[in-house]
């Protein structure tokens, strides 16, 4: 049997997701979490299905993803349907059990003393995941934070389930040695309304402390490659293609733009299918909007691709565009808001709910669509593309909006606050 016993003293940080790995938001806020923990001298290990960190930080389990076979099996066995086989049930129990086994085994082999769960308890994309973690935080009253992107109840595709038992016991649960952090005021409020849990609010950060290097001598041919002309407007769509994005609210703005434009957009559907996208390819071609996606040469790193093509990462193409466009319908917070204040780029935002309750508030300058595009909005972004001073004027007004509110100083505040509050440690 295993055992784990907590000494009062956190210096072993475990953090859990199905994935750690590429330019997800939950990816990107983890290491920023990482890297605030380690500069109050913390060293900090993953476990995940996928994963991009040092080596010998990582506990890689491949159960663990959200499209490991079996996992993708017991969720299309759950989700759409209002009864559960038998045989799912047991499936699940058998997959927890193994989990289990794995997370009691990167406890002991790394000696942590604070689990921090990503989203594996919030959003049920592996179940048994979920499930495991529960358990082992029950049995071991280890000291954790749940840090809570998107809850189940945030999307559609959840609420139709043969899984309310699991739902209502891990995602999230309501433990003594849990601690809740959300990223925005709306989940934060509906945590405490569904669940009777207090959660603290510590929204996503950039970092404003250290502004964006030059472009340098690697992305001079980034328009080319994209293949934008000198004389074309570029707009940026720096997303992935899933419906909640209301990219043809952007794909109608370029049009009414009456400019020589083309829309990029920077990431592929991913794990929601291709429906979306192949009617965004009817809609633009309808609109005669040129619209091209370019996951294929964009990653995390540079490199090449098989065919010798350049790969660029997202911080490479920001400088080269001229507007981002940002018309989600929903978010859990806005990681491509703050990424285009950190460009100084303009910014074409739809007035999903977070925006309205945590962003907007603090000051931002963006133009503003509300579902649909508008002449107003099509007319605020032509005069903000022609005139050049009041565009710089709006960007550095935004940035320095950013820095005060969304910056690394304010993670760090909250994190050395909470350590030295709950954890025993001096920060």
């Amino acid at each position: 049997m295993h055992t784990v016993k907590y000494f009062g003293e956190i210096k072993n940080v475990g953090f859990i997701s199905t994935r750690l790995a590429g330019t997800d938001g939950v990816s990107l806020e983890t290491a920023k979490w990482a890297q605030i923990f380690e500069e109050v001298g913390l060293n900090c290990f993953y476990f995940a299905g996928e994963l991009d960190r040092p080596p010998e930080k990582s506990y890689f389990v491949a159960e663990a993803h959200f499209t490991h076979p079996e996992i993708k099996e017991i969720s299309n066995k759950v989700f759409g349907v209002s009864v559960r086989e038998r045989s799912t049930t047991r499936k699940i129990h058998q997959m927890t059990s193994n989990l289990k086994d794995e997370l009691y085994h990167f406890i002991e082999k790394f000696n942590l003393d604070l689990l921090i769960p990503q989203n594996a308890l919030t959003i049920p994309m592996n179940i048994p995941l979920g499930l495991a973690i529960t358990q082992v935080i029950m049995e071991t009253g280890m000291p954790t934070v749940a840090h809570h992107h998107d809850f189940y109840w945030e999307r559609d595709r959840f609420l139709t389930n043969a899984a309310w038992d699991y739902l209502y016991m891990a995602f999230p649960p309501d433990l003594p040695s849990i601690d809740h952090v959300t990223i925005n005021s709306f989940a934060k409020s509906q945590l405490a309304l569904r669940k009777g849990i207090a959660g603290t609010l510590v929204p996503n950060i950039m970092d404003f402390e250290n502004p964006p290097p030059p472009p340098d001598d690697y992305t001079t041919d980034v328009r080319q490659a994209l293949g934008i002309e000198d004389d074309e407007l570029f707009v940026l769509q720096p997303t992935r293609v899933v419906a909640r994005k209301g990219i043809e609210m952007a794909i109608e703005l370029v049009r009414r733009l009456g400019k020589k434009a083309k829309l990029v957009i920077s990431h592929a559907s991913g794990d929601e299918g291709h429906d979306y996208e192949n009617r965004l390819k009817e809609y633009s071609k309808f609109l005669e909007v040129d619209v091209i996606a370019v996951d294929q040469i964009i990653d995390e790193n540079r490199g090449l691709t098989d065919d010798g093509r350049k790969i660029y990462t997202l911080a490479d193409v920001y400088p080269y565009c001229d507007l981002v466009t940002y018309p989600s319908t929903f978010e859990g917070f806005g990681n491509a808001f703050l990424e285009a204040v950190y460009f100084h780029k303009p910014i074409v935002v739809n007035k999903y709910s977070i925006y309205t309750q945590d962003i907007k508030p603090k000051g931002f300058r963006a133009v503003e669509l509300d579902g649909y595009v508008t002449h107003a909005a099509v007319k605020e972004t032509q005069e903000i593309l022609k005139d050049s001073k009041l565009r710089q004027e709006i960007v550095d007004h935004n940035y320095q909006i950013g820095r005060h509110y969304f910056s690394f100083a304010t993670l760090r505040k909250n994190l050395k606050s909470y350590i030295a509050d709950h954890m025993h440690l001096r920060a």
